[in-house]
């Protein structure tokens, strides 16, 4: 029987509870999207109007030459208005970008069975995950994004409890990265008139984990999401994408050459590049003067798209607050001090919202 025809209980068991995705969904036949992956309008995507972020990649390889000035001042820019940016020339093999997409083809293209081994209750590690949507069990309209989840311990745990299929080449992809975490962070700390010893950058930035997105085709695109309205958590995320397209990010206030208040701008794919976008975490230690990004993707019905982000968050034991010399600047905080732990469960204890997830560190003005 063809899974638009499941009712709704009996679908989500098939998708959710059995492991067999969206994709093992989509592969006994689709010609109509379920029920319960039907977007209210409100938060579906309208291709047609949202515009292209045009603006040229930022040439990483400038900083170690007489353009340091000028790339430290991009970079600074770009965290201070869209809170996205894409990065070229970043000290990431390009080969290796090539080698990780086709690695979570071939990942998701194994039968369900062997991803489903994965599932949050049955993986036989605490590091690795695979699942669907974001907290199905909470969401009024599920997002048609299958993903596996791999957490960063130590480069020998990784090898030993990551997925075989990909962990070589996903944490190459990792360890080239941290280099260029390592500078974006002295820069954008530095900005704020916060020094960084190697203590502080593993505070900021202790907890790692890279994610494996897959979003099946889908035969209404229209009406679906593959990630619904959010922004990030933690600290920093690098994103590599394929040269698909779907990402879409909400300019928060007017930028010139960019966009008005409220438009959603969608960041093209450039072959080689690396998408950075700030993270919650960034934005309450800078008081807000950096924006985390609120993004969302769309789904495609011409070919599965995959993205691969790092995501770089504070240890959950580290205690997360404004910087006291830019709460001296700013004359007050607008949050509050808080365990990072604390946030990660307010963060995935509920459904994508927005930047709704900010509200539990929102210091009240009333």
């Amino acid at each position: 029987m063809a899974p638009s025809s499941y009712d709704g209980s009996s679908l989500f068991n098939f998708v959710v509870r059995d492991g067999n995705g969206v994709k093992g969904m989509v592969d006994l036949g689709l010609s109509k999207v379920p029920e319960p992956y039907i977007q209210p309008p409100k938060e579906r995507i309208d291709k047609e109007k949202a515009t292209r972020h045009e603006q040229a990649p930022i040439d990483f390889s400038r900083l170690n030459g007489p353009d340091h000035d000028e790339v430290f001042k991009e970079i600074v820019t770009a965290a201070e208005t869209l809170g996205f940016f894409q990065l070229v020339n970043h000290g990431v093999p390009v080969d290796l970008l090539e080698s990780l997409k086709d690695a979570a083809h071939k990942f998701f293209g194994q039968p369900s069975e062997k991803k489903a081994v994965y599932r949050k209750d049955v993986s036989p590690s605490p590091l690795v995950k695979y699942g669907t949507s974001f907290v199905p069990e909470k969401e009024k309209a599920l997002e048609w994004k299958d993903y596996i989840s791999m957490g960063y311990t130590s480069d020998a745990e990784a090898l030993e409890q990551w997925p075989k299929e990909c962990r070589e080449v996903v944490l190459e992809y990792l360890k080239t990265s941290m280099n260029m975490v390592k500078k974006l962070l002295e820069i954008l700390m530095g900005n704020l008139g916060a020094e960084l010893d190697d203590s502080k950058i593993d505070a900021l930035i202790g907890m790692k984990m890279v994610n494996m997105n897959f979003y099946p085709t889908c035969p209404n695109p229209d009406l679906t999401v593959g990630v619904g309205r959010h922004s990030d958590m933690g600290t920093l995320t690098i994103l590599l994408q394929d040269g698909i397209g779907g990402l879409y990010v909400k300019v928060a206030e007017e930028i010139d050459n960019i966009g008005k208040q409220g438009e959603w701008v969608e960041i093209p794919p450039i072959p080689g590049a690396l998408v950075i976008n700030i993270g919650d975490a960034l934005q309450i230690l800078s008081n807000g003067r950096y924006k985390s990004a609120e993004h969302r993707v769309r789904t495609t019905s011409t070919k599965s798209r995959v993205s691969i982000p790092i995501f770089t968050a504070p240890k959950p034991t580290e205690k997360i607050a404004p910087l006291p010399q830019v709460v001296e600047k700013d004359g007050m905080a607008y949050y509050k001090e808080f365990v990072f732990a604390d946030y990660m469960k307010n963060f995935f204890g509920n459904a994508h919202d927005g930047k709704k997830s900010l509200d539990f560190a929102q210091i009240n003005s009333a």
